[in-house]
């Protein structure tokens, strides 16, 4: 009884997690056309899905396993996401193409990733290489956020931008590399950073 309880709850709470994760591409993303049409059309949710199966294996001790996963993810969708990385809920990358997350990668709450974006190292060690993105932070087209650093909740990094420093919470960082401008682009949760540019 325990056992059909456990599996029960298990699946409540992933039909509550799709849901969750469809709901938040239909608010960010304008063109969409629906649960449906997300659902089956979009990469960025695709690669989420898979890459939360490929992490649950990794962090099982099933590496080799959750590495094919996510390659079969990568060659689909366009995302490559690292099994190691740690990704947060309503987590949403737009059109997904060409965004790569390293391996120590932790992303928190409500981000939002635009195309060709790469959390990505600077470092051969096997050290914490990767960024630590903090809740409600929008990350531009092409940008790249290089090496351990933190970008602060609320912040915003500009399409194309370099990152290889942190970011405080609601700063808006732009150029190559990054620079940092007063206060966040803008208060409102889905303007694109790119505009700041």
């Amino acid at each position: 009884m325990a056992l059909l309880s456990s599996l029960a709850d298990r699946a409540l709470g992933a039909v509550a997690t799709y849901r969750e994760d469809v709901a938040t591409a239909r608010r960010r993303d304008p063109a969409s056309l629906g649960p449906v049409a997300i659902a089956l059309t979009s990469p960025g949710l695709h690669a989420i899905w898979v890459h939360r199966l490929a992490h649950r294996l990794w962090t099982r001790g099933a590496k080799v396993p959750a590495l094919v996963i996510a390659q079969g993810a990568r060659s689909v969708t366009g995302v490559e996401i690292h099994p190691g990385a740690q990704i947060g809920r309503r987590f949403f990358i737009d059109h997904g193409m060409g965004v790569v997350i390293g391996e120590t990668s932790e992303v928190g709450d409500d981000v939002m990733l635009y195309h060709g974006v790469t959390l990505g190292g600077r470092s051969m060690e096997r050290v914490k290489r990767h960024p630590t993105v903090g809740d409600h932070v929008t990350i531009g087209a092409g940008a790249r956020v290089l090496g351990p650093v933190e970008l602060g909740d609320g912040a915003q990094v500009g399409a194309n931008a370099v990152v290889v420093k942190d970011v405080p919470a609601h700063a808006t960082a732009v150029g190559v590399p990054a620079t940092l401008q007063r206060g966040a682009a803008h208060p409102e949760e889905l303007i694109d950073p790119a505009i700041w540019i």
